[in-house]
């Protein structure tokens, strides 16, 4: 499916609410892939398929919705585009997120620009011919964080060396212009401070172990090349900043103990209390010395990060949570420096230092980072155990002409080329993606695609890299290395899904925005009422607790207030969980590429299925041949065959496979060559061979030809229908030579499977492009009510708009390339995985085993992982709500209850923690127990 981009100017639009109408009505139309607006720079991206919609009628959908717009571009390339991934150390919460994402997208050339506050990394969509990655890089860091670079985009091939024995600037060029001369060698790289050289090559046309070899040949032997470590992954990051604020931690807890010892628990230990309470200068004792020591490296080294990140914020006009610490530590401790300065000067001064409560509070806040950090990490375990299962080792195989094994090595993985020939030992796994050339065996690819039972695999089948090797020797030949790999793709696909945020995450970002001002505001006004209540004796002075004035008291409680309304619950409400469901997701072979997916699918109350392959097993079978002239039968299917191995289709497949029956040569028929090929949607196909003209397919391309269907045609279609078999009808030089019915077996699970889905409240229909009689046949044993038969591309993805026009949340279920179109019209689509590539780029989700039992696994884990997510919301947003006024001191004139800042410090940090935790315990998620029947009752049938 050929898909264009374009980029709208909108005016008018003054809030989220405006760009979600906009993004709405424009994903009603048909053929929309993508369309994201942004109220910030007032534009709508919109990638959509051009045979199904123009930029005209999106224009016009955008003014309809009550907005101007204007075409910006109508040629961004896709094939120009590229994917940065970018680590960003030093986010806090959601406005830090959204700050990075809004100067990202505001750079002229990046089409899109994602930030995910749990993995602390960044997702950019850019045109290298407008922007490059360093630039993205400077952006982050004018932004006041720190950037690595993950991945450019244009490091699809690309190794990466460390040679030993380059001793000179003149040995660097020999080498680096003589790889330039190689074939396939795109571009190099070279840095010699530390002996590294990157290469970026096409895989089709050299490899890595062949660079290597040259690179050791140019030196005769002096110069050693190897492939260097990734010392920036995506694990190296975190363990990182664990290790960081572990650090930042300890050094804390050793400065802070001390501070709190002497200020809360030596006072009440009477001979200890006479050291700390003698007085050194006029009023000023030495416990006051010591906890002023103590906390000012807390405050201005251990803290420092809050006041670079405070600074970044604030000058960006972003106030986030590190500005609300840097307020409350420095009101804290200011204070308390002044008390000191003042007992130091006068002779009756009475004052109390808050020197615990700054310290205290840094290391809890720092105390909360270190294990959400450390929660945090786990909630991408899925991603990490998928590229745990690449194998480091492989089997490389030396085949002579014959393909007799003259040697056998092993070799590092990532040096496989395309066309090696690997060996699989049973019990190993498989190294690379591949096609089996030798052996047979059962492998499990349980880990990839979710599919319990092994599956057998003999020559000319494909195995995929990371899966196990059972019971037999293969000799796999290499076709996918590196990033073309299905584990990678499969990888890409979920780290890309876990950036992607869902519609409802919308709602904390509109929330921080305002969030930090609005506490800043309240907790001026907590101190304000305080004092002035204190100051005109509005309140008893035995409120005030001993030891403090009322000045004291009332900046107590602000300081509570600006502490315990932290932002992070709340932005990691929903990225957290849509991480761990994705990642959850993906092990059971079901890939759902994103938070607003996940989040649509828990909606959904009508799925559409097609029927080929999806409610079928999609491997149909010609089941009779009824002939309508005199013709010989092996004539007959070589025309046939030689029109029908043009398509796709899977019953084109089926009747070529019929066709190798009568010949000699059935492993390697080749056929007569087939001119002026045309597929005729909905319909069937239409070609030339020799010299007759060729029709296939249904009655209705029959008589759209002039082509005239006698009775007993009619009456073998009829038959057929009613055995829910399709029949073909076969035209040779405009006359109807013979009929061929296939079956396509239903699957074991599908009638189940609706019933399932009725007990949840979802509505199933069919949509499929064959005649009525097989469709309704089938409809009946599955149990679907409402049919729609002989509908082409377009009419499927019409039925679609119709649904939701009704006010339907619409599903559509298929695996074809004329389902492509209905697939990207549904609020989700649901591609299965053994369908064709066009139609899983145009899903949502993608169903890796081909199990329609997952369809239910999807609808069930999307509305677990929302049931967290409003959860998470609740808990976040009922804190604040109530913890915010109880620091106020709202109960302080009824109870006596206040929370000192440190205890809400602590709350502050809790509440994150508690966040993630309460995600992360949707790894535990399991799948309807009455799926495990279904299974059960599948294996039976096989």
């Amino acid at each position: 499916m050929r898909e264009s981009k374009a980029l709208f100017g909108v005016m008018g639009m003054s809030c989220s609410s405006c760009s979600n109408s906009i993004e709405k009505a424009i994903k009603r139309l048909p053929g929309i892939r993508e369309a994201i607006v942004d109220v910030l720079n007032n534009r709508a991206q919109v990638i959509f398929n051009p045979s199904l919609v123009n930029e005209e009628k999106i224009l016009e959908t955008i003014v309809d919705v009550g907005f101007e717009a204007t075409l910006i571009d109508h040629n961004i390339n896709n094939s120009s585009n590229q994917v940065c991934r970018i680590h960003i150390k030093g986010m806090t919460c959601t406005t830090c997120s959204n700050t990075i994402e809004s100067n990202l997208q505001g750079l002229n050339g990046v089409t899109k620009a994602q930030v995910a506050l749990p993995t602390e990394e960044a997702e950019i969509h850019y045109d290298p011919n407008l922007v490059t990655y360093n630039q993205l890089l400077e952006v982050v860091e004018d932004s006041g964080f720190e950037a690595v670079l993950i991945a450019s985009g244009d490091d699809k091939c690309k190794v990466e060396l460390k040679i030993d024995g380059l001793r000179t600037s003149r040995s660097w060029r020999i080498v680096e212009s003589s790889l330039e001369t190689l074939p396939g060698v795109q571009s190099i790289g070279v840095d010699p401070k530390d002996q590294k050289i990157s290469i970026f090559y096409e895989s089709d046309v050299i490899g890595p172990r062949s660079i290597i070899e040259m690179i050791e040949s140019f030196g005769s032997g002096r110069y050693k090349a190897m492939i260097c470590s990734d010392e920036l992954g995506r694990d190296s990051h975190k363990h990182e900043e664990i290790k960081h604020y572990y650090r930042l931690l300890i050094w804390s807890l050793m400065f802070m103990i001390p501070v709190f010892l002497t200020s809360m628990v030596f006072m009440y230990i009477p001979g200890v209390r006479l050291v700390f309470d003698n007085k050194v200068m006029k009023m000023l004792t030495v416990g006051e010395i010591v906890r002023l020591v103590l906390a000012t490296p807390i405050q201005f080294i251990i803290g420092w990060r809050f006041y670079i990140g405070s600074y970044n914020a604030l000058r960006h006009g972003s106030p986030n949570m590190d500005v609300l610490i840097a307020l409350g530590t420095n009101a804290a401790y200011f204070y308390s420096v002044y008390t000191v300065l003042r007992a130091a000067t006068s002779e009756s001064f009475q004052g109390t230092d808050f020197f615990e409560t700054s310290s205290m509070l840094i290391s809890f806040v720092l105390l909360g980072k270190y294990l959400e950090v450390l929660a945090k990490g786990k909630t991408s375990a899925a991603i990490a155990k998928l590229m745990d299962l690449a194998p480091d080792s492989a089997t490389l195989l030396t085949l002579d002409a014959d393909g007799k094994i003259m040697n056998e090595k092993d070799i590092d993985s990532r040096l496989m080329q395309k066309n090696d020939v690997i060996k699989v030992i049973p019990g190993a796994k498989v190294a690379c993606d591949g096609s089996v050339i030798w052996g047979q065996s059962y492998v499990n690819e349980s880990m990839i695609t979710g599919e319990s039972r092994p599956v057998l695999k003999k020559k000319g089948d494909k195995v995929i890299g990371g899966t196990v090797n059972q019971n037999g020797a293969l000799h796999v030949k290499v076709t996918h290395i590196e990033s073309e790999t299905v584990l990678s793709q499969i990888v890409r696909l979920v780290e890309s899904a876990q950036m992607n945020k869902a519609p409802v995450q919308k709602l904390a970002d509109q929330i921080s925005r305002y969030f930090v001002p609005l506490v800043i505001l309240f907790s001026v006004s907590t101190w304000l009422v305080w004092y002035l209540a204190g100051k005109f004796h509005s309140y008893p002075e035995s409120w005030i607790p001993p030891s403090m004035d009322s000045f004291e008291l009332a900046l107590q409680f602000a300081i509570s207030v600006m502490v315990i309304a932290c932002p992070c619950a709340l932005g990691l409400a929903t990225p957290t969980a849509v991480m761990v469901g994705t990642g959850v997701g993906a092990s059971q072979g079901v890939l759902i590429k994103g938070g607003q997916a996940l989040e649509t699918a828990h909606k959904v109350n009508c799925i559409v299925f097609d029927k080929t392959g999806t409610l079928t097993e999609g491997k149909p079978v010609v089941v009779s041949t009824r002939l309508l002239t005199q013709i010989q039968i092996q004539h007959f299917y070589n025309l046939l065959a030689a029109a029908e191995v043009n398509s796709e289709h899977p019953l084109a497949k089926a009747i070529v496979e019929y066709a190798k029956k009568f010949s000699k040569h059935e492993e390697n028929q080749t056929w007569e060559e087939a001119t002026d090929f045309e597929a005729i949607t909905g319909k069937g196909v239409k070609a030339i061979v020799g010299k007759k003209e060729i029709l296939v397919g249904n009655k209705s391309l029959m008589v759209d030809h002039g082509i005239t269907v006698p009775h007993e045609a009619e009456v073998l279609l009829s038959e057929a229908e009613g055995r829910a078999q399709t029949g073909i009808l076969v035209s040779f030089d405009r006359e109807l030579t013979g009929v061929v019915a296939i079956s396509d077996p239903l699957k074991a699970t599908a009638p189940e499977v609706i019933s399932i889905l009725k007990s949840m409240n979802v509505e199933s229909i069919m949509v499929t492009g064959d005649n009525k009689g097989t469709a309704n046949s089938i409809a009946e044993q599955v149990g679907i009510e409402t049919v729609i038969a002989e509908a082409k591309p377009e009419q499927k993805a019409q039925k679609i708009i119709e649904l939701q026009a009704e006010g339907y949340i619409v599903a559509m279920v298929g695996d074809g390339i004329n389902d492509s179109p209905a697939l990207v019209a549904a609020d989700v689509g649901v591609a299965i995985g053994a369908g064709t590539d066009i139609a899983i780029e145009a899903a949502d989700i993608v169903l890796m085993r081909s199990n329609l039992e997952d369809v239910i696994t999807a609808i069930d884990l999307s509305r677990k992982t929302f049931s967290r997510i409003r959860f998470n919301y609740i808990w976040a947003l009922g804190y604040n709500v109530l913890g915010i006024p109880i620091a106020a001191g709202f109960l302080y004139p009824s109870l006596r209850f206040r929370l000192p800042p440190w205890i809400a410090g602590a709350a502050m940090a809790a509440s994150s923690v508690s966040v993630v935790c309460w995600s992360l315990l949707l790894k535990n998620y399991r799948r309807p127990r009455m799926l495990d029947t279904l299974e059960i009752k599948e294996i039976r049938v096989e």
